[in-house]
């Protein structure tokens, strides 16, 4: 059979790629110190973020004294003298509200709710902390969480992300979202009177993809819809002067992963309108700066990243700085995110890249300082990396190939192409990560952006809607063809792995070509059909395929690895 040849074919070759990393890029992952939840004071001149190691996990030690506490959703209060966050200090395991003079002192447990806490926010008054609650479970939804265990009778009750509003002084809780539905996504009007919010009734899991635009009262608790999306909606913000709501709009494959275009709504109801059509980048991360209609906005950008300021009224734009590095606070759920302080101009952020590990950095965008040296002394492992450039069928495509280590120009090497998951999202340079421990094994990696990725503008994104797996591929090969062309890649000695959307064509790629000797697919899809009825996130194909598929079938067959199987390609040097 052509499965049993390919998998003997690969058998040679797995064991080198599935091999641990050597013991120095164990230590390297261990030893790199992250930053999470970095937030700059509205003075600009205080800065707090949790740090954490990947070793420094939960579980008991020797000494059961010792607990290494999960603490993170650090907010300033605006007159920056106290700090908000999330803590299971008290409560193991059990997240609740703390608050802290900013100038030192024991912080002061505010909340004792049930369930899961998140996204806390001081309103601009400072009276008020806004989050989210999850009361039935501790734990957050999310489409890669794992789900609750039905009992009884299915879907008898679903655990819903209510906002909540804690008052600074007493800690007097009430939930102000309407019962029934989940809220993913908020922010707080300049006056503290109304809340902008992104909700869907039901299912946390599922329903982000089809959640709208909303307002609050806070003293009355009456909600307003103020925009149905045509696509997935993230990051609502809303103007200083109160009139305007900014949120960005596109086709996104997971929530937290954001990138489209920056829409505008009026705060008392009307048309949305697109602030960037056909913008060739993707937006991802917005911030209304001080004075009349300026917005501030981090984008995906051919592969790497950039920040740029839009007006408001004209749409224009101007890129402030771009860098083939990846920049974020490590707050959850905000890709691309910065720290900014009152004056609009002094940013807070992390970078990192495939030659500098993470660091928080302070300044004027473009003109940050480094502000901390944990990692100064750690060294790359792996190869140098450059952005590989080319075209397939008319569109731009971009992709990463990192060289291996120690590379020898006289030689040719094997190569392993790394596709990345979503969808929609973009391989960007960073410390760490498959690819690099690829290149420390002695390979060459390829990290494609095929059409489908962020970085090249909406149209590009939504150019495999309905053709999952067949352009794609396509950009994938090209890019590939391209690297055999330009690098000492050994053509005979190709592998190809994924995880997720990754992992998917990976399989996909099996039974399309037979160019690869060696396979590793993770959390993949074989057959679409299947997999619409077993999960619980099918909302989210339905932007991808047009359809239920109930109603139409055929359309997630074509792209389903498992109704190609007999065509299941063994590597040509191994075929029988």
């Amino acid at each position: 059979m052509k499965i049993q040849r390919f998998l003997a074919a690969a058998a040679a070759v797995l064991p080198t790629l599935l091999l641990a990393s050597p013991r120095e890029t164990l230590d390297l992952a261990y030893a790199t110190q992250q930053f999470n939840d970095v937030a700059l004071a509205p003075d600009g001149r205080h800065i707090a973020w949790a740090e954490a190691r990947p070793n420094a996990d939960r579980t008991p030690t020797a000494n059961a004294s010792i607990y290494l506490c999960d603490e993170h959703g650090i907010s300033w209060s605006p007159d920056g003298s106290q700090l908000a966050f999330l803590s299971d200090r008290q409560l193991k395991q059990r997240l609740q509200l703390y608050v802290a003079p900013a100038a030192g002192g024991t912080p002061r447990m505010l909340t004792s709710l049930s369930g899961y806490l998140e996204q806390p926010r001081w309103s601009p008054d400072g009276r008020t902390v806004a989050l989210l609650n999850i009361a039935e479970t501790q734990a957050a939804a999310g489409a890669v969480e794992p789900a609750a265990h039905e009992t009884g009778e299915v879907a008898e009750h679903v655990a819903e992300a209510r906002l909540v509003l804690v008052d600074a002084a007493t800690g007097a809780a009430r939930a102000v979202s309407p019962p029934g539905s989940y809220v993913y996504e908020y922010d707080w009007s300049p006056a503290s009177r109304q809340i902008a919010f992104i909700s869907a009734p039901g299912s946390g899991d599922s329903n982000w993809w089809i959640a709208r635009l909303r307002a609050v009262d806070t003293a009355t608790g009456a909600v307003r819809e103020l925009y149905r999306p045509q696509a997935q909606i993230a990051v609502p913000r809303w103007s200083p002067d109160g009139r305007q709501i900014a949120f960005i709009q596109g086709l996104m494959s997971d929530a937290g992963s954001t990138g489209g275009d920056i829409w505008l709504v009026p705060a008392a109801g009307g048309p949305a309108r697109n602030l960037t059509p056909g913008r060739a980048s993707s937006p991802a991360w917005l911030h209304w700066q001080p004075g009349p209609g300026r917005l501030l906005f981090s984008e995906f950008a051919n592969g790497g990243c950039a920040a740029g300021e839009l007006d408001a009224a004209s749409g224009r734009t101007t890129t402030l700085w771009r860098g083939d590095e990846r920049i974020d606070t490590g707050r959850d759920g905000e890709d691309l995110s910065l720290s900014v302080a009152a004056d609009g101009t002094t940013t807070a952020v992390v970078r990192r890249s495939y030659g500098q590990p993470p660091e928080v950095y302070l300044g004027p965008i473009g003109r940050w300082k480094p502000l901390t040296g944990a990692n100064r002394n750690l060294k790359p492992l792996w190869g140098r990396a450059e952005s590989v450039q080319w075209t397939s069928d008319g569109f731009h495509v971009q992709g990463w190939l990192i060289y291996p280590r120690d590379f020898d120009p006289r030689r040719r090497y094997p190569l392993v192409v790394h596709v990345h998951g979503g969808p929609a999202a973009q391989a960007t340079p960073g410390w760490g990560g498959m690819a690099s421990s690829l290149s420390a094994e002695g390979y060459f990696a390829f990290e494609p952006n095929p059409r489908g990725s962020y970085g090249q503008g909406e149209a590009f994104t939504t150019a495999n809607v309905r053709d999952l797996g067949y352009g794609d591929l396509r950009d994938i090969l090209s890019g590939l063809d391209h690297v055999l062309r330009t690098a000492p890649v050994d053509a005979r000695q190709l592998g190809v792995c994924g995880w997720s959307y990754g992992g998917y064509m990976t399989m996909w790629v099996l039974t399309q070509t037979g160019r690869f000797r060696a396979a590793m697919a993770g959390a993949g899809i074989s057959n679409w059909q299947s997999y619409y009825g077993e999960n619980l996130i099918d909302q989210w194909m339905i932007p991808y395929f047009g359809a239920s598929v109930y109603d139409d079938p055929s359309v997630y067959a074509r792209s389903s690895p498992i109704n190609f199987i007999s065509a299941l390609h063994a590597h040509p040097d191994h075929r029988g």
